[in-house]
Order: C-alpha cells, then sequence, then structure tokens
C-alpha cells in the first residue's frame, strides 16, 4: 500500500467520505451504494488508505487559514512565547496582537489561538474517528491489518487528546464509539482520566504496529512508545516514560545526528533522530508547505527567503542560558556575572548550540553574514530570529521569494531521538535510579554539540575565530538527584530551544510560575512592554474558548 501525499486529499473529497459511511437505507431507492464515495462494502486497503491519507492531513494544519496555521497541532510556537524562551517578534506588539497577549501572560477565553487550537484538534479527532469506525465495519480487510491500520488512528487521536491536555484545563473526550458528540459535557471524564485513554490506546497502539512501515509517513510503533513516554512525563509517570523511552533506544533504529545542523538539511528528511515527523513538499501546492514555521522567517537581508514576517524570536534569556563555564558546562542557576550574550565579539565561553539555533549579529546564517537587516524590529524584539526550520536559502528544496517564506520540504520533527534520550534521562533521574546511565544520556547528546564544531561542515554557522565556543561532559563528582535534575532540565532547553516545547515542560515541572514571573522582571528591563506582566497558577491552562462555550449550550458552562 502507498501512503498518498498528506495534502492530496482534500476537505471536500473527505466530506463525501464520511458522507458515505454514515448512509442508511430502508427501501430500494436507499439500498443503491452511493456512486464516487465509499461505503462500508466498498472499503479495502486502498480505500483505507485514502481515509487514513485524509486523517493524516490534518497535521498540515492548513485546512482554515494562515492565521490559525499558528495554532496547528506541530510546532505551538504560540504557547513557547508564554515561557521565558521566546518573544512573538513581528513588526510590533500590534502586529497579531492576540499572540502578544499570551506573551505578556493574558490569557481569555476569547483569544483566537484558543478557538484556533480547539477547531484544529477537534477538527482533526473528528477525522480519526470516522476512519477508525470505517476500519471496523470493513468486511475487506484482514484481521492483522485492521488492527495495525486502526492502531495508526488511535496514536494519531491520542497525540490530538495529548495537545489538548497540555493546553486545555477541560474539555470533552470523544472517541470512535460515541454516540452523539453534541451531547459529551466538557466535565464528563477528569483530566487524569483522559490521560488514562490517552495512554491506553498508546499502549495497545504499540503492541499492534509495525516496526517498520513501507512508507516513511506512515507511524510505526516507536512512534507511539516515543508519545507514550512524552504523555507520562506529563503525568509525572516517572517508571512508565524511563520503559516506553528504553523501548525507543533499544530499538536501534534511531541516532543522533554527526551535526547539530543536520536537523536542517531536507537531505536528512526522515533518518537518523526523526521519529515523528509530518512530510511537506516545496514542488507542489502551496497548502504543502508548513505555514506553521514558514511564517515565522527571518526578514533576511536581500530577500534571500523572501522578507518573512520574522515571528517567534528568542528571547534575551534563552541566549544567556548557552553561556558556559571554563569546563564547557551552563551555568545551572545563570552566570554569576549577569552579562548579556549580544553581538558574536562576546567575550565569554557559549555552546556552540546558540549559533545552530539562533541568529546573532555578526555571526553566519547558512554562511551568509547575519545583521541587523535581518531584523524586522531589532529596537523592540531584538535579534535572536529562529534558525531550526530553515536551510539554506541556495539549498535546491528551497521555493525562494514566495509567500509563504523560507518554504521548503524540510519535514517538521516533532518527537526526535535527543528528546527520547532526555526523556528516559528524566525518569531516571526523578526515581533517584541508575544516575551514572541519565548523565551518560545527557553527555551524549551533549557529544552531538561539540562534534558540529567540525570546520569542513556546511554550510557555515558559526565562526569559532569570532566567538568563544565550549562544551564539555558532566562529570561524576558532584553528580546527586538535585544537581542532575537541573543539569537535565538546562540541557533540555538547550537542545530542544524554539522547538515549541519549552511551555509545556515548565507546566509539568511546576516551575511555570516562578519561572515566568523570574523572567517578565528580567527581561522587562529591555522589553518595556513586559511592564506589569505576571502569571499566575489559574492562568496555566486555558479556559474553554468562548466561542465554543456559546456554541454549545449547558455542556461547557
Amino acid at each position: 500500500m502507498k501512503l498518498k501525499n498528506i495534502a492530496n486529499i482534500s476537505l471536500r473529497a473527505f466530506a463525501a467520505i464520511s458522507l458515505g459511511l454514515m448512509a442508511g437505507s430502508c427501501d430500494d431507492l436507499l439500498d443503491t451504494e452511493p456512486q464516487g464515495v465509499y461505503t462500508n462494502n466498498n472499503i479495502g486497503d486502498e480505500e483505507a488508505v485514502d481515509l487514513m491519507t485524509a486523517a493524516y492531513a490534518t497535521l498540515l494544519n492548513h485546512y482554515f487559514g494562515n492565521n490559525e496555521s499558528f495554532a496547528g497541532p506541530i510546532n505551538n510556537w504560540v504557547f513557547d512565547v508564554r515561557s521565558d524562551d521566546a518573544l512573538k517578534g513581528g513588526a510590533g506588539v500590534g502586529m497579531e496582537g492576540y499572540i502578544h497577549q499570551l506573551e505578556v501572560g493574558n490569557v481569555e477565553s476569547d483569544n483566537p489561538v484558543a478557538d484556533f487550537k480547539w477547531r484544529n484538534n477537534y477538527f482533526s479527532i473528528s477525522r480519526c474517528n470516522t476512519v477508525i469506525r470505517a476500519i471496523a465495519a470493513s468486511a475487506a480487510i484482514g484481521g492483522q491489518e485492521k488492527a495495525s491500520m486502526t492502531a495508526e488512528m488511535k496514536t494519531l487521536r491520542a497525540y490530538y487528546y495529548f495537545d489538548m491536555l497540555r493546553i486545555f484545563k477541560q474539555f470533552p473526550y470523544i472517541d470512535e464509539n460515541t454516540a452523539d458528540p453534541n451531547t459529551c459535557r466538557a466535565d464528563q471524564y477528569t483530566r487524569e482520566q483522559i490521560a488514562e485513554f490517552i495512554k491506553k490506546d498508546l499502549r495497545e497502539s504499540y503492541e499492534l504496529l509495525p516496526e517498520t512501515q513501507e512508507q516513511v509517513g506512515r507511524f510505526n510503533r516507536y512512534v507511539a512508545a516515543a508519545l507514550l513516554a512524552r504523555v507520562a512525563l506529563f503525568t509525572s509517570s516517572w517508571a512508565e516514560a524511563e520503559q516506553y523511552a528504553g523501548y525507543v533506544i533499544a530499538s536501534r533504529k534511531y541516532q543522533l545526528y554527526d551535526n547539530f545542523l543536520d536537523m536542517s538539511k531536507p537531505e536528512f528528511n526522515n533518518q537518523r533522530e526523526s521519529i515523528l515527523a509530518v512530510q511537506f513538499s516545496s514542488a507542489n501546492s502551496p497548502d504543502q508547505f508548513n505555514f506553521n514555521n514558514c511564517l515565522n522567517c527571518t526578514f533576511s537581508e536581500g530577500n534571500l527567503y523572501g522578507n518573512g514576517d520574522d515571528f517567534y524570536l528568542g528571547s534575551q534569556n534563552l541566549a544567556n542560558a548557552f553561556r558556559t563555564d571554563a569546563n564547557g558546562l551552563p551555568y545551572l542557576d545563570g552566570a554569576p556575572d549577569g552579562q548579556n550574550v549580544d553581538r558574536a565579539d562576546f567575550a565569554g565561553n557559549v555552546d556552540p548550540r546558540l549559533d545552530f539555533t539562533l541568529g546573532r549579529i555578526g555571526m553566519p546564517w547558512r554562511s551568509h553574514e547575519y545583521n541587523e537587516k535581518w531584523c524586522r524590529n531589532l529596537g523592540l524584539y531584538g535579534q535572536f530570529s529562529g534558525k531550526k526550520p530553515y536551510p539554506a536559502p541556495e539549498s535546491p528544496y528551497v521555493k525562494p521569494g514566495i509567500v509563504p517564506w523560507g518554504a521548503s520540504s524540510l519535514n517538521c520533527i516533532l518527537i526526535r531521538y535527543a528528546d527520547v534520550l532526555l526523556m528516559k534521562a528524566e525518569a531516571l533521574i526523578e526515581q533517584n535510579k541508575d544516575l551514572d546511565t541519565a548523565r551518560e544520556l545527557i553527555n551524549e547528546v551533549r557529544r552531538k554539540a561539540a562534534r558540529s564544531l567540525d570546520p569542513a561542515y556546511s554550510p557555515v554557522d558559526f565562526n569559532a575565530s569570532v566567538a568563544r565556543y565550549a562544551v564539555g561532559e558532566y562529570p561524576t563528582t558532584g553528580w546527586t538527584q538535585s544537581y542532575a535534575r537541573k543539569a537535565l532540565r538546562m540541557e533540555r532547553r538547550l537542545e530542544l530551544a524554539m522547538e515549541g516545547l519549552r511551555w509545556f515542560d515548565l507546566v509539568r515541572w511546576g516551575t511555570a510560575v516562578e519561572t515566568v514571573n523570574a523572567y517578565y522582571a528580567a527581561e522587562g528591563k529591555i522589553r518595556s512592554y513586559y511592564e506589569g506582566a505576571s502569571l499566575t497558577e489559574n492562568e496555566l491552562y486555558f479556559p474553554i474558548p468562548l466561542n465554543q462555550v456559546d456554541n454549545a449550550g449547558d455542556l461547557y458552562k
């Protein structure tokens, strides 16, 4: 079976499929099978793949509009601006001002991001449920094939429900057995119950999915395992996180990139660290571009990428986190001198991942000189444009000078192997178990950063003749549970920066309020719009969007 390009089945086609599946009959006329749609009687392997393709297509996050793609199901950068890592960026605070509200801690039920996210995810969940029912009803699909296909869709559905769990305090749970979704209350299940539904689907899917799929875009059992490890961390289920992250590692199907830059090269799509990735293309319809990231592309002097909107910039606080001491280790409690990492002539040591992650004035950007002209609003948002989603502008996989800016066929990796190594390390540390193994896992990730300073590698993103790079490994001395926890949390910040995970890490660690309020105070010294910004415990999760409450009668009151 071949999984068609995930954008090739339109919403109209999917609507026809769904109507065909729901059609009932009680007389000769209605007993005639509809033409041009799928019914339970004619769904075989190929037809099931068509349906599954339509469900996978929801990961493209571009079926409602450009702005709504900001709150699509993949990068989640609009929530990362709630953390100490990122700024909204763009032309000013009024541009996409509803995202600015999130950056300064204002969480309201009528924020469009909340409504966008709710609609995106439930639209996608509905597709998954439709496909699961269709596969179950088919008499033409064999038992093992039926089980595996169903597991793919349950894993995809689990991805969307986990997204809801991290963002909303309360929401309805609707599966393929729900008779009437219009009767589902938001308070029918607790968060703990929904988390268990998600994990149950993923446990079962891990057992049913194959180790390898013929097509790279389809989920295998290690996608389910890695996602389950992530859910388990969020619910502090440390033993389960250790177990399922361990399954991924023990499979030996994945390995770290040789060079940090490899994650930004389409030539490495679906290789090495890539566990769960969304496939994109620059060859056909714009609907196949990654709007979620492309709209954040740097302004780029010379119009190299088409002068992007320059959203989602790194904060000064994040840039400072890449500072290292004489041993090449990060300052886990902040550098004592309080100096900011700024231009290339900063005198202190830095982790090389700084210049692979953020644009920095005076340093290369894919072998081009990054300077003030790359920054859309340098005075307000600073210089640190995100680099990870963008290959070199000369890459044959990039479509230059078109909207969306920086569009390419680079996959969007949702879970990569470095994350899984750190998941297992965290699970071990929180259990105060086998701390030496946890240290080795963290050091394995750090070794990748060190070997990324290969001067023969191209394009170029660092300049060792100007910057002082130092990245070392953690020694056994002083490696207690408390110190290891700090090291792990810092490593996640450095390795996974600008990948949409920092805010959710802070929430699950229970440190979001303390961390973000301290960040507002410090970053506010250079960003006046943080004056009065604050975060409280009751603002960690979104309420149900106002539009959804209004449309649901008493179900969401």
